[in-house]
């Protein structure tokens, strides 16, 4: 499919283009070759591109394999304590041992072992070699055949560091082992598991307003919130399956898509005292209109329950605490918005049940922050992270520690603001502290103790950078790899430029790539081509390094391709993100013009006469609205399956984005 998506592009632009005389020579079978064969002829031509841990016992020491060209490998042993890196064995002397018991001739360069496993008390490896398991002794590379080589599952998690949320297992007996709540006749029952009685705690539900789903008990088991749910519009959306494969006549299919402005399903907490068998009003004057009620939470003394309201047209974002006796509702924290409330993609709460505590994230001030709640008062304790720079994820909350490890964007002055870089801050603000430093985007993986970690970098145009660190502090223990693109770049590839030109307010800095074919001539006239999308969910210009990027591929048929994040996308600031608001036909147009007039302008072989622009979803709305609004620059545009009426495309989407209720 993609494959004839990429035919379809190149064959429109190509032929509205070609009118061109000086574009004979493009789009030639040899152009279309090399662009068809692109990712096939650089893929595995960089080597020492990542390094994968497997740490010893006592977490101080790891070897990693090297893949090298030709198939070669090589296995390294590094000393995080005293910082050196060195050979994991005598390649050789192994290889000759090897050699000498298999009967089968093996260079040094090229064991045909995948992993190994260090017997440190034995001083000894174990692996798997011609179809069997040996071990050999590093003091005199003695080989014997043991038992085969057991690969372990590796830890899942470790690469970021990140706390996944722990969730209550889906039981709905009480914590005293007393009840077991379940769902009746659309209503909520509980069954005493000591005689089996069973009897119903609400009876009002009904089909079109049921509960159901889960209950969520007190500590104490003496109350628990059940949800209520109104249906919503079951709205269709059908489709036709033209040649099904059992049968000669088509086929019709549908499936549920609700659409901005449509009905939804209404859920909404109540609360009921089981021993007294009774059910406890909640007013909702606090939470009327829920897109989503979630994250409900019983404090450790049963007094009071939270939740999180989302408020449909998600202006309104509000963690609401209720009394457990009195049933009455108040506001711990209170999150406004006048355009929009970006929960899909920075929401965070964190509770710290000790302290009675919030982590919040919110945007309040322009930038995306984490704040400190007091959980009882509502009040903000301390306002955490500061500066224009953004917040663009949680990975792990040390409540010993009191320390947050998050990832940021723009916090490295000087530096691309969408590179990730890794930090620690403490609660009250203090304490922050950059554990990445190079000038590139970041990930990052910790040893098994979390003392040290390992920094990969990269950019577009330069390949990783392997380093371990101290957790600690960030500093540098040592530096594992600089990955090797000599192999790929023998191939002819041409690394994307990052090129940077001020947006339309004349003082913002909008960022974006290019991508020139691989037998570029600057003395010619190139057309330009663009690759848009512009969703306000994210941002879409690569920062890392890879041998294949999807526009290089079209550029070997004689363009210049770019791909530009203009206002309007996330991961800047709250004021560079509202562009979007009530205004997705916008799509950074006004910056994006100007940035590929600011490249034309440096670049004379890009013809700034003959732009053309394409992209897919929400790209596939914005390559038609270059033409539409902005016709006397784009000249060609290819679209692929654009949501063009945004009151037709997905309801959560275009909801958060283009408001509602719907004008």
């Amino acid at each position: 499919m993609r494959t004839i998506y990429f035919r379809v592009i190149c064959f429109s632009l190509l032929g509205l283009f070609g009118s061109s005389t000086s574009l004979k020579a493009q789009g030639t079978r040899s152009d279309y070759e090399r662009a068809n064969n692109f990712r096939k002829n650089t893929e595995n031509k960089v080597f020492k591109a990542r390094v994968r841990p497997h740490w010893f016992a006592e977490n101080t020491r790891f070897w990693y394999r090297n893949d090298l060209p030709d198939g070669a490998k090589e296995f390294i042993v590094v000393d995080a304590v005293k910082g050196t890196r060195q050979p994991a064995f005598d390649h050789a002397r192994l290889a000759g041992s090897l050699s000498e018991r298999t009967g089968k001739e093996c260079a040094p360069t090229h064991l045909p072992i995948d992993r190994i496993e260090f017997l440190e008390s034995e001083n000894a490896v174990r692996f798997r070699a011609e179809g069997k398991g040996w071990k050999c002794d590093l003091e005199n590379y003695s080989i014997v055949e043991v038992e085969s080589l057991e690969v372990p599952r590796r830890e899942e998690g470790r690469r970021t560091g990140r706390t996944r949320r722990s969730r209550p297992p889906r039981r709905q007996e009480s914590p005293d082992g007393k009840w077991v709540a379940f769902f009746k006749d659309h209503n909520v029952y509980l069954r005493d598991l000591e005689d089996d009685e069973e009897f119903a705690l609400s009876t009002e539900g009904n089909a079109e307003d049921e509960y159901s789903g889960r209950v969520f008990w007190s500590p104490d088991s003496r109350k628990l919130v059940a949800v209520r749910t109104k249906k919503g519009d079951d709205r269709k959306v059908y489709f036709i399956e033209s040649s099904p494969k059992d049968q000669i006549q088509p086929k019709l299919h549908s499936f549920t898509y609700l659409k901005p402005g449509d009905r939804i399903r209404i859920s909404m907490p109540h609360l009921f005292d089981v021993s007294a068998r009774k059910h406890i009003p909640i007013s909702n004057e606090l939470f009327p209109n829920p897109w989503r009620v979630s994250d409900f939470r019983w404090g450790s003394d049963s007094r009071r329950f939270t939740f999180l309201y989302n408020q449909r047209g998600h202006q309104v974002l509000r963690v609401i605490a209720v009394n457990a006796d009195r049933g009455e509702a108040r506001v711990i924290i209170d999150e406004h918005s006048e355009t929009f409330i970006d929960y899909a993609h920075k929401e965070f709460t964190h509770y710290i049940e000790d302290t009675r505590e919030i982590i919040w994230m919110s945007e309040r001030d322009g930038w995306n922050r984490l704040y400190l709640y007091d959980a009882e008062t509502g009040c903000v304790k301390s306002q955490i992270t500061k500066g224009e720079w953004v917040v663009r994820r949680v990975d792990r909350v040390d409540e010993q520690k009191r320390q947050i490890w998050f990832r940021a964007g723009g916090i490295r002055p000087g530096q691309n603001p969408y590179y990730i870089h890794y930090c620690r801050i403490n609660f009250d603000g203090s304490g922050l502290l950059t554990l990445t430093e190079g000038d590139g985007t970041h990930s990052i993986e910790y040893s098994p103790d979390r003392k040290f970690f390992i920094d990969t970098w990269s950019r577009v145009d330069m390949p990783p950078v392997t380093e371990l660190r101290y957790s600690e502090d960030g500093k540098l223990v040592c530096e594992l790899e600089r990955a090797d693109w000599s192999e790929l770049l023998k191939t002819g590839w041409q690394a994307p430029e990052q090129f940077v030109a001020e947006g339309r307010d004349g003082k913002t800095n909008i960022y974006g790539v290019i991508y020139r074919p691989t037998n570029f001539d600057p003395n010619k006239k190139y057309p330009i081509v663009e690759e848009i999308y512009a969703g306000p969910q994210s941002s879409y210009v690569p920062t890392a390094f890879r041998s294949y990027h999807g526009p290089q591929a079209m550029a070997e048929l004689g363009f210049i391709l770019v791909k530009i994040d203009g206002m309007g996308t996330s991961n800047r600031s709250k004021k560079f993100h509202d562009v979007c608001w009530k205004n997705l036909g916008d799509s950074g147009f006004p910056d994006r013009i100007l940035w590929i007039k600011a490249a034309a302008a440096k670049y004379p072989y890009m013809d700034i006469t003959r732009v053309g622009i394409y992209g897919g979803s929400a790209g596939g709305q914005s390559s038609t609205r270059a033409l539409l609004a902005h016709g006397d620059f784009y000249k060609v545009a290819v679209s692929d399956c654009g949501c063009h009426d945004n009151r037709m495309d997905k309801i959560w989407w275009n909801e958060l984005w283009m408001g509602w209720p719907l004008d």
